[in-house]
């Protein structure tokens, strides 16, 4: 190996960098369980669009929408986006308030290979509904090691 200037200066800071360590595999129960704080999760409410079958596991498009009238009484708290086989369970979790206007979330994930994603939805009573989407993946993202 050539060793150049950029090289010295380089080594010393990667001394003190820590080491990248595997990410914990928290299963998706977990992160379910510790997202309801254990309470049960009910089907429905929830939609969950996803395509079934993904070509390119780098940019997937989803969007999770609530049935809730979002005032004050009755209104969607926060939604969760997990997966069971992506280094880390939690996709995003997001806050909502009656003052949200809309029960809706849309982005783009990564998924490291076919796998289930689930959405849950927390109400403003303390209920939990859920839906759980299949998804096959061509092309897989975000492996580790």
């Amino acid at each position: 190996m050539k060793i150049t200037r950029r090289v010295l200066l380089a080594a010393p800071g990667a001394l003190l960098l820590p080491a990248p360590t595997r990410a914990d595999r928290q299963s998706l129960a977990d992160a379910l369980r510790e997202f309801t704080g254990g309470q049960p999760m009910r089907e429905g409410r929830v939609r969950l669009d996803v395509s079934p079958l993904v070509e390119n596991g780098n940019a997937v498009p989803i969007t999770v929408a609530v049935e809730t009238p979002m005032t004050a009484a009755d209104h969607l708290r926060r939604i969760g986006v997990f997966n069971e086989r992506n280094p880390q369970p939690n996709v995003i979790i997001a806050q909502f308030s009656p003052r949200s206007g809309r029960a809706y979330l849309a982005t783009h994930i990564r998924l490291a290979t076919s796998q289930a994603l689930v959405a849950v939805a927390e109400m403003s009573d303390g209920s939990f509904w859920a839906q759980r989407v299949e998804v096959v993946v061509t092309l897989a993202a975000c492996i580790e090691g």
